[in-house]
């Protein structure tokens, strides 16, 4: 780097570059004059590359003595004869610095809330942690332990509730528990406790067991798995194969994945689909967005392959927590009707090959009716199109669950659009969902 400088002392616009002159001489050791008496006397200096971040500092020209002996002139230097300065250099005042600095480089960048970073996974895995909890319950024939039954749960509230999977603690595959509704409860921090089963839901696979401590339990924070989108980093935890505080990440694959996707019979569910990689003893541990708040209920994954795990999204199990609450067990309205979701595309299809189809924009479509359900009898037909429920607009089946929610037996008003845009009000009244049929 060359900075050549030209009457530096005697023009003041130029101080500036005085003080870059000053540092690469104490800095560089390089720099040479070339004058003569027909020219401007000239100042090269060469700057060594450290020496570049400190002239970026901003500085005040303290004082300059030009210490060159009274009879010597420029005319003498041009043997390349440097004559020597008195440099000293004051920090520049706080105001100073916002002056020359540019408007957006005096602000310090701000940290991105939201943003993946080193500490974030330890982070999240580190709030949630302490909750985590190990589950274990013998199973046996005739009061002969066999085996046990291991899995995962995390601590929602002071009060011990703790949140897991109904296959970890309740019998329901042909096997006789010997615990009598007992769990085997281990804390992060080496405490154990007897944990009672307090609520299952065997249809969501969704469990509440309790415990009761004198001494402060750690607790997690639910957030919303409505948030989540395909992408964004998750934190799975548990105790697979009961080795405690174990931490895996992955991605959200699929944050809708059907029941009737995996295979699986029985009424529609949907799950959260993530790359974590979950084993025997992950069942029922949560599974953590990057805030440090569980978004799921690890449930299961796909043996022979990998990156498929699947977990209960967080928002369902709040409210199979809320019907436990309320009632003790999961009530589920029955229509009889099997729904798929519009949307333009689906609904231009449906024009090209139907000319008749309904002229809607949005709404579900029913294209089977179960017969004898409450749905038949109330008059449904194959190929209708919902449009409102119970006085709602609708165009998703998730619209059509939250607006039922617990009503058995109650008249619900429902409109539907039909070939030839006819318009058909029916009245339906739900029954309670037999899981054994």
């Amino acid at each position: 780097m060359r900075l050549a400088l030209r009457n530096v002392v005697r023009d003041s616009k130029r101080i500036s570059l005085l003080r870059i002159a000053a540092l690469a001489v104490a800095g560089s050791g390089v720099a040479f004059a070339n004058a003569n008496a027909d020219t401007k006397p000239e100042l090269s200096i060469g700057i060594s590359a450290p020496l570049r971040k400190q002239l970026e500092r901003p500085w005040h020209i303290g004082q300059i003595t030009d210490s060159r002996p009274a009879f010597l002139s420029w005319d003498q230097f041009q043997s390349g004869i440097l004559p020597t300065f008195s440099f000293s250099a004051i920090p520049a005042s706080p105001d100073d610095v916002k002056k020359e600095l540019p408007a957006d480089a005096s602000e310090s960048p701000k940290p991105c809330p939201h943003c993946l970073g080193r500490d974030t996974i330890a982070n999240a895995a580190a709030r949630v942690g302490p909750a985590v909890v190990n589950l274990s319950v013998p199973q046996g024939f005739h009061g002969i332990t066999t085996g046990k039954s291991i899995g995962s749960g995390t601590i929602i509230n002071k009060d011990g509730m703790i949140l897991t999977c109904a296959h970890v603690v309740v019998d329901f595959q042909g096997l006789h528990s010997s615990s009598k509704g007992k769990v085997a409860v281990t804390l992060q921090d080496g405490r154990t406790f007897e944990g009672t089963v307090v609520n299952a839901d065997m249809h969501s696979d969704i469990a509440i067991v309790k415990i009761n401590s004198k001494a402060p339990l750690p607790t997690a924070e639910l957030g919303s798995s409505g948030k989540l989108r395909p992408g964004d980093w998750v934190v799975a935890m548990g105790c697979p194969l009961s080795l405690q505080n174990t931490v895996t990440a992955g991605i959200v694959s699929c944050v809708d994945r059907k029941s009737s996707d995996l295979g699986l019979g029985g009424m529609r569910r949907e799950y959260l689909q993530t790359d974590c990689a979950i084993n025997a003893g992950n069942s029922g541990g949560p599974l953590v967005n990057i805030d440090g708040e569980v978004v799921g209920v690890n449930i299961m994954k796909v043996l022979g392959a990998d990156g498929l795990s699947f977990a209960v999204p967080i928002d369902s199990v709040s409210k199979i927590i809320e019907h436990f609450k309320k009632s003790g067990r999961v009530i589920r309205p029955w229509l009889g009707l099997k729904m798929v979701d519009l949307n333009e595309m689906i609904i231009a299809q449906l024009k090209e090959r139907d000319p008749a189809f309904p002229d809607v924009k949005r709404g579900v479509l029913v294209p089977t009716v179960t017969p004898g359900s409450p749905a038949d009898r109330a008059g449904f037909q194959p190929g209708d199109v919902v449009i409102e429920f119970d006085g709602k607009p609708v165009g998703r089946i998730t619209e059509i669950i939250e607006i039922m929610g617990d009503k058995i037996g109650i008249p619900i008003k429902v409109v539907v659009r039909r070939a030839k845009d006819s318009c058909v009000t029916l009245t339906v009244v739900p029954e309670e969902t037999n899981l054994d049929f």
